[in-house]
């Protein structure tokens, strides 16, 4: 048995069949007591505290947001504007505008064809640690589950990322699992050090970081940072993240603005659909875009919008209501508010769908994508790997498993322009 507790003695990580008694104990508390976790609204020492009130605004908005109220006249006056306001984005989230999904779906493509014209990005992921101090009990990499941990060293991210870019592939998003004890800083920055020679755009997602922090990785490399809210209502987090630092709703809700903070040139926001009431999940992640653009007009700001996916050891996580057409409407509306926006759609949707939604609102999406540690090179010149013990298991199943080369064919057959970068450095 291989158990590691943290120095607070709050996390174990496991890498046995079975979690020590006291694990399983301590699991069990968390789970049935809310007085046995951390106040989520508290930040925990070290975190900054930013002056920013968009936080206030966005929660006082999803609060008052009844979208039972609209109607079809709502919808079909919001499609009849130039200019989507946030009122108009209201009634085009709400039930009332499903019958109007193809009226929706016709005036978010012509707004994506006046913004970004016929391309579309192509970019891959690369996980290279799934180490977390965090309970979230929706996520494959949770310190609970009993799954492969891997955390790579500096020579294997660097043979991996050459693999990736020998398929011509120029943007990379670099990922890690939540624990600043296998995967600090100083690490993510070494390996951003190395993204440096091979990829023209680098994005992260990991854990949330200060300032000053955020501001070292991107002098090390780092163009923009995603970060997943997951729910932006506060009570539904309390019952999802019952430990670690991601635990903090405030301090995440800040990340993207302290990321822009200390420079980084974009940043990337996203509800995890199906947590929870997802119109007001829909509805607060674009308006914290709408509220960050106003504040940061020179940054450039993307969505993504992922449904719940399967994990190792729960094959039954699932999103909660949101089918493909509401996948499809809060997409739409995304466009139709937010025109100027970037939207990607990650390979946690059929390949289907997103060869149909690419034509309409979509301007992103991954390919030859792996949520494991360490097997790209295996993925790519399809090795086996089922008996490799030197891979890290994956933070969830995703659904379309096409290669960038087939990626790029099939882009190309559907009319639109793929590509794989959109910067050139001078």
């Amino acid at each position: 048995m291989n158990e590691k507790l943290n120095e607070e003695n709050q996390v174990y990580f496991v890498d046995s069949d079975e979690l020590p008694p006291a694990a399983l104990e301590r699991k069990h508390r968390l789970e049935q007591d809310p007085s046995s976790r951390t106040n989520h609204m508290e930040y925990m020492e070290g975190m900054q505290i930013i002056d920013s009130d968009i936080k206030d605004k966005v929660l006082k908005a999803m609060a008052e947001y009844d979208y039972e109220k609209y109607t079809g006249l709502d919808v079909q006056r919001a499609l009849s504007r130039d200019v989507c306001s946030i009122e108009d984005f209201k009634a085009l989230l709400s039930p009332a505008a499903a019958p109007f999904l193809e009226m929706m779906a016709r005036r978010a493509e012509r707004e994506t064809k006046n913004h970004f014209g016929n391309t579309v990005y192509i970019f891959t992921p690369l996980y290279f640690a799934n180490y977390c101090q965090n309970y979230c009990v929706y996520c494959g990499f949770n310190c609970y589950n009993n799954i492969r941990r891997k955390r790579m060293t500096f020579e294997e991210i660097e043979h991996e990322m050459k693999v990736i870019s020998d398929t011509g592939m120029e943007e990379i998003l670099m990922l890690t699992g939540e624990s600043r004890k296998y995967s600090d800083v100083n690490y993510i920055g070494e390996a951003l050090k190395i993204a440096k020679k091979y990829f023209r755009n680098i994005g992260i997602e990991i854990y949330p970081v200060n300032v000053d922090e955020y501001r070292y990785l991107h002098e090390c490399g780092a163009d923009y940072v995603t970060v997943f809210q997951e729910t932006y209502n506060p009570d539904k987090y309390e019952t999802l993240h019952l430990l670690g630092h991601k635990r903090v709703w405030p301090y995440r809700f800040d990340a993207q603005e302290r990321a822009l903070m200390g420079g980084m040139r974009g940043a990337g926001f996203s509800a995890l659909l199906g947590l929870d009431d997802f119109r007001k999940d829909a509805f607060a992640t674009a308006l914290h875009v709408y509220y960050i653009n106003r504040k940061y007009p020179h940054a450039e700001l993307s969505l993504s919008c992922p449904r719940l996916r399967p994990i190792v050891n729960n094959e039954k996580i699932n999103p909660r209501d949101v089918g493909e057409k509401q996948l499809c409407q809060v997409l739409c509306a995304y466009r139709i508010f937010l025109p100027y926006v970037g939207i990607t759609v990650s390979s946690r949707e059929s390949a289907e769908f997103r060869n149909g939604i690419a034509k309409i609102c979509a301007t992103k999406v991954s390919a030859g994508v792996s949520t494991g540690i360490g097997d790209h090179e295996e993925k790519y010149e399809e090795k086996s790997v089922e008996a490799d013990e030197n891979v890290g298991d994956e933070q969830f199943e995703i659904s379309d498993s096409r290669s960038i080369k087939a990626m790029y064919k099939d882009m190309e057959q559907g009319g639109l322009q793929p590509v794989l970068n959109d910067y050139i450095y001078v």
